[in-house]
């Protein structure tokens, strides 16, 4: 059998395997190029979304009759109080008050040892009987004196006596005249030194100066007490503290360079620190007229309008300078809760949700009235997603995922 010849077929290159190869590096190229393409995105994107709790802006009608245009703080002051103390060193035998205690003036709030003070009353009372007895006497003597004057005028007419006898009854009458008027005198003193020791028995009852409430108790049954403070700190200078409620009010100081914005008359709302909810309107009474030359600042005295059992002396108490607008009209407001606020160099910025990202945006923010919101008075709208509760590291433009409260 003779061998196949060579054709021309075999010449052809074999391709049906080249295309297979050809398909699988494509793929290779373009799987490269997604992970490429992911890894840019992640790298510009900054990483994955950032978790925020966003909250929105919302709107409402103020009332222009007023605005703040000054804020001070200060404490509630009775204008009329006293630590009441006796006129006189003595022991103190009874006291009839206890903190809290309504008191009337004139009550009897304590008293005092009065034994010494009762013995020279008595003794008083014993000279001024004595000298009314003696003038008395002396009336009579008087009297008797003129009658005998009287006759022996008649009989020196008849000249049954001497000149000599006349001149000797006048004397006598004279010597009675005045020793009447000394008498007279002596029961005058009598009388002023009962006075005296009446009232130092008056002085060991300690009464209340006004209607108040006792606010210190201050001594004891046993006690020494004395209007002078004593060496050795054993003496008492006070029963207790009597304040009458009723002169309430508020001193604050002001800085002097803010003093041109107060004015006597002008409305004032206060907010207890003990109270905070509680907005108490008062004015202003009067500008105290000298500065603290140390502090420089100016005391101002504000009244309350109306007073309340819940207003006590030393209280905290913050105020709001107010100043009347003259045209009433109204105007919107937006207000954020307090968290959206942030601080960055000084000034009050707010993350806002502007789509898939945040923006960082300067506010101005309104007086601090407390509570869980703000009032803004630009740089935000009505409606405008705020951020108020972010990962620390949340900086402007970055991509976000919302969870709305």
């Amino acid at each position: 059998m003779s061998a196949e010849r060579p054709s021309l077929d075999d010449l052809k290159i074999d391709r049906s395997g080249e295309g297979t190869e050809s398909r699988s590096y494509l793929w290779i190229v373009l799987g490269a190029l997604v992970l490429l393409g992911t890894a840019g995105l992640y790298f510009f994107r900054g990483g994955p979304r950032k978790e925020v709790t966003a909250a929105a802006a919302r709107e409402t009608e103020l009332s222009s009759t007023g605005q703040t245009v000054l804020n001070a703080s200060g404490y509630v002051t009775a204008r009329r109080q006293a630590t009441v103390s006796s006129k006189v060193t003595a022991k103190v035998l009874e006291v009839l008050i206890e903190e809290g205690m309504e008191v009337r003036e004139g009550q009897i709030l304590a008293r005092l040892d009065a034994s010494n003070t009762d013995a020279s009353l008595k003794l008083a009372e014993a000279e001024v009987r004595a000298a009314k007895t003696a003038l008395e006497e002396t009336k009579v003597q008087l009297a008797e004196s003129k009658l005998r004057l009287d006759r022996t005028r008649a009989l020196l007419k008849d000249s049954v006596v001497s000149q000599a006898e006349l001149d000797r009854i006048q004397a006598e009458s004279d010597s009675f005249e005045a020793r009447l008027g000394r008498q007279r005198d002596e029961e005058l003193v009598a009388e002023r030194r009962l006075a005296v020791w009446t009232q130092q028995l008056e002085d060991t009852i300690i009464r209340a100066p006004f209607d108040g409430v006792v606010t210190t108790k201050d001594a004891q049954p046993g006690e020494m007490i004395s209007p002078v403070t004593a060496g050795g700190g054993f003496t008492r200078t006070g029963i207790g503290t009597v304040v009458d409620m009723s002169s309430l009010e508020i001193e604050v100081d002001v800085n002097e360079s803010y003093i041109n914005r107060v004015r006597a008359g002008q409305a004032v709302e206060a907010v207890l620190d003990a109270y905070p909810e509680w907005t108490i309107p008062a004015r202003v009474i009067a500008i105290v007229p000298t500065a603290d030359r140390d502090r420089a600042t100016v005391r101002v005295r504000i009244g309350f309008d109306s007073l309340d059992p819940k207003i006590l002396p030393d209280m905290g108490v913050k105020v709001a300078f107010r100043e009347e607008v003259q045209e009433q009209a109204s105007r919107r407001a937006v207000f954020v809760p307090r968290a959206a606020l942030r601080k960055d160099e000084g000034r009050d910025v707010v993350f806002v949700v502007s789509g898939e990202r945040v923006e960082r945006r300067a506010v101005t923010v309104g007086v601090d009235a407390g509570g869980e919101e703000a009032l803004v008075l630009a740089g935000i709208a009505a409606g405008e997603s705020v951020v108020i509760e972010a990962p620390a590291d949340l900086t402007d433009r970055d991509e976000v995922e919302v969870r709305e409260r």
